[in-house]
């Protein structure tokens, strides 16, 4: 972990969360805002939050969102558990939660009741719609990049694809937060909190808005992604020696005399069926395949090379797990070492950002079920019989 010690001040140190969420999307907001310096609260049930237990695919979820911060074990079914979560609350900042509607209500841990006992709370809620004709729905991510225009764009005609990770559970999650910090801001000019609502379908709205303006703008659908009118004329993968791919583009006018200049391609440099972006767009038909002919006998470490050289974009096709080992990001920091819960030590990504030249630290790793039960409910003035009584 970051010697904390040597970090500047965080933002949002200072500043308590008490999240009651599981998976992806209520997490998300949570570590966004821990990772920031808040100190975020877990509140787990007894068996804890499945997505310790997941297997496969959700496998890296209670790793990667739920680093610094910390775990209570409370039984919100018994009326010890739930009094210690309303004592919880009275000293928060921000509630998170990511339950299905009516879920927080019935055990009174809804906005409208939470905030007479705490007028200054922030409460966010995540769900899957905003309040409306589709919010008594059950969502996941997959439901609504089907429904919303994600799928389509990014498979082929006729085979909807769902994105290759939680997207909508993510940026849902991030505008989560992003509610909560302009909440917070708001909070300093009126003195209240207020109920901050994030929602998977409308976050995937918001990513297709592009192709929905495009389509005001020029009258035309927007086609699925592998099959789209490409803006540029090379923006595309290629096979090459050895069966590698990479992904090589060329998207102006400049960087076509540059690509023809590294690869001895004046015959097309000087092609007035080639002279502009857009002439190339129109005759790609002829253009790609002579192309593809062209560049398939280099490797794509030769291809790269040049690319590279002549500052041209260019990207290797890379497996998620092969970024441990990415040169960038380990001489950036932007990856920490992190000690999962049962003890074995990797690396993880950072938030994509820095403040003052830094990245935002990792202070925690993701915590043992309940490892901070004691800790927290004896600051709240819980006597060790007490701590006891509840199991901590």
């Amino acid at each position: 972990m970051t010697d904390i010690a040597s970090h500047p001040p965080l933002p949002y140190a200072g500043i308590r969360v008490v999240e009651f969420t599981h998976m992806v999307m209520g997490p998300t907001c949570g570590m966004v805002l821990a990772d920031l310096g808040a100190e975020v609260i877990k509140v787990e049930p007894l068996a804890g939050d499945n997505s310790r237990r997941l297997l496969g695919s959700g496998s890296g979820f209670f790793p990667m969102f739920n680093r610094n911060k910390k775990s209570v074990v409370l039984d919100l079914h018994t009326p010890a558990g739930l009094e210690a979560a309303l004592r919880l609350v009275a000293t928060a900042d921000v509630l998170s939660e990511n339950f299905k509607p009516g879920t927080m209500a019935k055990l009174g841990l809804d906005f409208a009741s939470l905030s007479l006992l705490n007028p200054r709370l922030i409460y966010v809620s995540h769900k899957g719609f905003l309040p409306g004709p589709y919010d008594h729905r059950t969502a996941l991510d997959e439901v609504v990049q089907m429904m919303g225009g994600l799928a389509y764009m990014t498979g082929r005609p006729g085979d909807p694809l769902r994105a290759g990770t939680s997207v909508n559970d993510i940026m849902g999650g991030m505008f989560g937060a992003i509610g909560a910090m302009a909440a917070l801001a708001q909070r300093e000019h009126t003195g209240r909190g207020q109920e901050v609502q994030s929602a998977l379908f409308e976050n995937n709205v918001f990513l297709m808005a592009q192709h929905m303006m495009q389509f005001a703008v020029t009258g035309q659908p927007a086609a699925p992604m592998p099959a789209r009118i490409s803006a540029w004329a090379i923006y595309d993968v290629f096979t090459v020696a050895g069966g590698e791919q990479i992904f090589l583009a060329v998207v102006s006018d400049t960087q076509w005399r540059l690509f023809c200049t590294a690869f001895g391609l004046s015959e097309w440099a000087a092609d007035e069926r080639l002279r502009s972006n857009n002439d190339r767009v129109r005759a790609r038909d002829w253009l790609m395949p002579q192309l593809r002919k062209r560049l398939a006998t280099q490797s794509a470490a030769e291809l790269a090379a040049v690319f590279e050289h002549h500052g041209l974009p260019f990207a290797p096709i890379t497996r998620p797990h092969d970024l441990m080992d990415d040169p960038h990001l380990n001489a950036t920091g932007g990856l920490a070492p992190l000690r999962l819960p049962d003890g074995r030590l990797t690396k993880a990504p950072l938030l994509p950002l820095t403040m003052d030249g830094q990245r935002p630290p990792l202070r925690l790793d993701p915590p043992r079920l309940g490892e901070h039960t004691a800790e927290v409910l004896r600051d709240l003035g819980y006597s060790e019989a007490e701590l006891k009584a509840l199991g901590a």
